[in-house]
């Protein structure tokens, strides 16, 4: 993280967003535009953005490579959660984890059941942890980004979210990683 947590401060993370698609490239990735204009407005940081195909161990290897750079807090990937053939964005997100957030597609499918009503149940958004890296995986279009940004992710990366949120557990992440 940026700075060191303290109590009920804004405390902004480095977020990496990437864009899984065969035909996108930066200068026509609506659904990244959106993430990172909504990190940004948020206060939070751009640590590094792009776009892979989708291949599930290109999507894994980056996600990995992301996960152990220090300078990198969150990771939020966009594309490849639908249930087509190409569609391998959740099983390379799954690939890296240690451990799953369940909740966090749950919740997803909850938030868009409001909005595209039983459409949700196409989207496989998931969430997860790996080498004390938050990973979220949000389907391609930037209505749903703006969805899961807006209703959940903008939320748990506060500090000031009560009861609880992802940012105050962040120094605790890795510790298993620490204790030998």
């Amino acid at each position: 993280m940026t700075q060191t947590i303290s109590n009920g401060d804004f405390v902004p993370v480095r977020i990496a967003v990437l864009t899984v698609s065969d035909t996108r490239s930066l200068s026509d990735d609506k659904s990244g535009d959106t993430l990172v204009a909504r990190l940004e407005a948020s206060g939070h940081i751009l640590a590094a953005r792009d776009i892979v195909c989708d291949d599930r161990q290109a999507i894994s290897d980056q996600l990995h490579r992301w996960s152990v750079d220090p300078k990198i807090d969150v990771v939020i990937s966009t594309g490849g959660t639908g249930l087509t053939g190409r569609d391998v964005s959740v099983e390379a997100h799954r690939d890296v984890y240690e451990k799953e957030i369940d909740a966090f597609g749950t919740v997803f499918t909850i938030v868009s059941m409001q909005k595209i009503g039983t459409s949700a149940i196409q989207s496989r958004a998931t969430g997860g942890v790996a080498n004390g890296t938050y990973m979220f995986a949000l389907p391609g279009s930037p209505g749903a980004c703006k969805d899961a940004w807006d209703e959940i992710l903008v939320k748990q990366l506060d500090m000031r979210h009560k009861p609880c949120n992802f940012v105050e557990i962040m120094p605790r992440l890795d510790e298993h990683l620490r204790r030998k």
